[in-house]
């Protein structure tokens, strides 16, 4: 496996497009569009918060019917979220006229929102917004990217990743997008992520492959705490590769599954990191759980803390912050056995050792917190299973962004 330079267009026969249609911003392309030259199998994961947007009920559909997706329509700005039947209107409207440019079935049309929830889409800035992405739709990096910028809303730089696997000889690309910044803790689901393979691959092991990386990626990432009603990730696979099939669980399917993995952990990585007014990207790394499970709750409980993420923001090395998140987290262990050290380019230091603070230097410690990118380290010494969760410290900008999101 080889990560490559790209995103959504990097699989062969995948397009993109974008554009300014005014839905909620004045000064920037707020639509994207991806088009397969064939028909896709679909794979997704969603939201699992009761309160379900339009486009994700719509979406799931689409992936229970199986009918060989070849587009996604997504807009920023509005969400389609708590706008009852006219919703799902919304996203019928939508498919329909994206079929109409594209000369396929509306039901061929995956449609996705993100933005304020409770406002009705403007079908007219929409459909004109499909009318205009369809002639300009591109394989080319810049289609891509400017895709990826187009999906945008309080993100400070566009997420996109790609690799190339060889499979029994066979080159095949996996690549992707992704947007999200706040309102981010996924349960089984992501904020809005887009993800595209030239692989020859069934679609149950497709879904599989889905399932699998998205527990380890996405649902390890957290900013804010709030799990979003609009959370999507597509999957789509036509096939172009021309691999020979996927269709057991064996090494090609191990090799498809790393690929992927190596994608979404990329992706997950930037959300995190680019959460809304944060400084830095916190990783929480577990060593020492009884079992995986558990090592994934004492991982995401760390990087969920309000106060360790606080904390992280003002350079200050409260261990104390940490020990408690671990300790509520909902697994048993020996906190008297606890190893908590900090970690970054400027150094590493241990904090704590057998649950009792070590002696170290505040200033060093200040030093190595006050980086871009800082990991947290806890051993546990409870058994052999191990995680890492991702998340950013907690800053007075992010109140600010949220103050006034809507007005």
């Amino acid at each position: 496996m080889q990560k490559i330079e790209g995103g959504v267009t990097t699989p062969i026969g995948f397009l993109a497009a974008h554009t300014a249609a005014g839905i909620k911003y004045e000064d920037r392309d707020d639509m994207a569009m991806l088009f397969s030259t064939e028909p896709c199998e679909l794979a997704g994961t969603f939201t699992k918060n009761v309160v379900k947007a339009a486009p994700v009920l719509w979406d799931r559909q689409r992936v229970e019917e199986g009918r060989g997706v070849r587009a996604v329509v997504v807009n920023a700005g509005i969400a389609n979220a708590c706008t009852g039947k006219d919703g799902i209107r919304f996203c019928e409207e939508t498919a329909e006229a994206a079929a109409d440019c594209l000369n396929i079935d509306p039901l061929q049309v995956c449609v996705a929102s993100t933005g304020v929830i409770g406002m009705p889409l403007p079908m007219d800035r929409i459909k004109n917004g499909v009318r205009s992405m369809a002639p300009t739709l591109s394989d080319s990096r810049e289609a891509a990217n400017l895709a990826a910028r187009a999906i945008m809303t309080t993100d400070t730089h566009p997420k996109e990743a790609a690799v190339c696997l060889s499979i029994h000889g066979t080159e095949v690309r996996i690549g992707g997008m992704t947007k999200g910044s706040g309102m981010i803790h996924p349960n089984m689901g992501t904020m809005l992520s887009f993800i595209t393979t030239d692989a020859a691959i069934s679609k149950e092991l497709l879904q599989e492959a889905l399932s699998q990386v998205v527990s380890e990626t996405y649902n390890m990432i957290s900013v804010d705490g709030d799990t979003s009603t609009n959370d999507t990730c597509l999957l789509m696979a036509n096939g172009l590769a021309k691999n020979e099939p996927i269709s057991k669980e064996d090494d090609s399917f191990s090799i498809f599954v790393e690929g992927l993995l190596e994608v979404n952990r990329t992706l997950a990585r930037m959300m995190a990191g680019d959460g809304e007014g944060a400084t830095a990207l916190i990783e929480a790394v577990v060593k020492g759980a009884p079992d995986k499970e558990g090592a994934r709750k004492l991982a995401k409980s760390v990087i969920t803390s309000s106060l360790t993420k606080a904390a992280i923001y003002g350079h200050d090395a409260n261990w104390g912050r940490i020990m408690c998140a671990l300790g509520y987290a909902g697994v048993e262990f020996d906190p008297e056995r606890v190893d908590i050290t900090i970690k970054s380019e400027a150094g590493e230091l241990p904090l704590v050792e057998n649950g009792v603070a070590l002696s170290y230097s505040e200033t060093e410690a200040s030093e190595i917190l006050s980086k871009s990118e800082v990991q947290i380290l806890c051993d546990i010494h409870a058994g052999d299973q191990e995680a890492v969760a991702w998340g950013c410290d907690l800053t007075y900008e992010y109140v600010k962004i949220n103050a006034d999101y809507r007005s």
